[in-house]
């Protein structure tokens, strides 16, 4: 199977493009800045020599859009839509000259696309899109339009000969440094890794194994399109979630943050609280009624695993996989 992943350099290319070329699938990688064989350029806005990659492909699995850990300025928000709604686009436009079209495109989207919401979850059927909660800053709804247009963008190309998939995915957990898991683990070790406001306010997650394989899943479900939600069946309070994390580290306290310093925290990461304090309480219903089985259900098992990996390659030393 030949599969194409446009922006696949960062974090969830590596672990996709780790899982399926060591399946044996041939991976090609779109990237501004191709560095090894299996990487070819393209600027995620224009059509170019980069499309005969995707004609004749099996899968396109589109990951481009700028990162979401940065500050929410206004330059880097509307550079967020930019290149989230410019790379859907063209990619679609590549598949639909291609000669010979991918059967399935997957694309990105984001579990924040659902409203800040504590009382119940998410999933696709009754989940409620976000953008209008009250109490919470402006920008939060800005991020929801973002998703929005990005679903929208992959939504409107015309491409009757491939199937799509918007993949509402939440945070993707592996142990590959500079991921989201690494920044988290290392909070805790710190002793930083306490509740956050209060702590009341959901995390979803999803094991990086359980990412791979329910991407391969979907691939070969012929009779799923549109949204499905990627996220383990039991998302929790960040509160747990942290003390969980801790716990698989031997961390026995973790200092509390209230909101401002959350505020101050995320200035010096150079991220954005609406990563920290927005309740994303979403779970994988179209996988569930699908009969999609989940390695990692529950975080605890998951931290584990996540943290014995760590270990074991700080034990090996630079470079080590697993």
């Amino acid at each position: 199977m030949k599969v194409v992943i446009p922006g696949g350099t960062g974090q969830v290319g590596t672990v996709l493009k780790r899982a399926l070329a060591g399946a044996g699938h041939e991976v090609v990688i779109l990237t501004r800045r191709p560095r090894c064989e299996g990487e070819v350029q393209w600027d995620g806005r224009t059509l170019g020599p980069w499309r005969a990659a995707v004609d004749g492909s099996d899968v396109v699995i589109n990951l481009a859009g700028r990162s979401v850990s940065c500050r929410y300025t206004t330059a880097n928000l509307q550079e967020m839509m930019d290149s989230r709604v410019d790379s859907a686009g063209v990619v679609g436009a590549a598949i639909a000259g291609a000669a010979r079209p991918p059967r399935v495109w997957l694309q990105m989207s984001t579990a924040t696309v659902y409203a800040h919401r504590f009382d119940a979850p998410h999933d696709e059927a009754t989940g409620v899109i976000g953008g209008t909660e009250p109490g919470v800053p402006d920008y939060w709804a800005y991020s929801v339009e973002i998703a929005k247009a990005w679903e929208q963008a992959q939504q409107q190309a015309e491409t009757p000969a491939t199937r799509k998939v918007a993949l509402r995915s939440a945070m993707v957990m592996s142990p590959d440094p500079g991921g989201v898991f690494a920044v988290l683990l290392g909070l805790a070790r710190l002793g930083l890794g306490g509740p956050v406001a209060g702590g009341a306010q959901y995390v979803s997650w999803i094991h990086e194994h359980d990412f791979v394989r329910a991407v391969e899943f979907l691939i070969d479900q012929e009779n799923i399109a549109g949204p499905v939600n990627l996220a383990a069946p039991h998302p929790l309070p960040q509160r747990a979630f942290m003390r969980t994390l801790r716990s698989a580290w031997g961390v026995p306290v973790g200092l509390p943050a209230t909101k401002w310093m959350a505020e101050v925290g995320a200035f010096a990461l150079r991220t954005d609280t609406e990563l920290l304090l927005k309740s994303r309480r979403v779970v994988p219903g179209r996988l569930d009624q699908a009969s999609f089985n989940f390695q990692y259900t529950q975080w605890p098992q998951a931290a584990d695993e996540l943290v014995r990996r760590v270990r074991t390659r700080a034990r090996r030393g630079p470079g080590a996989r697993r």
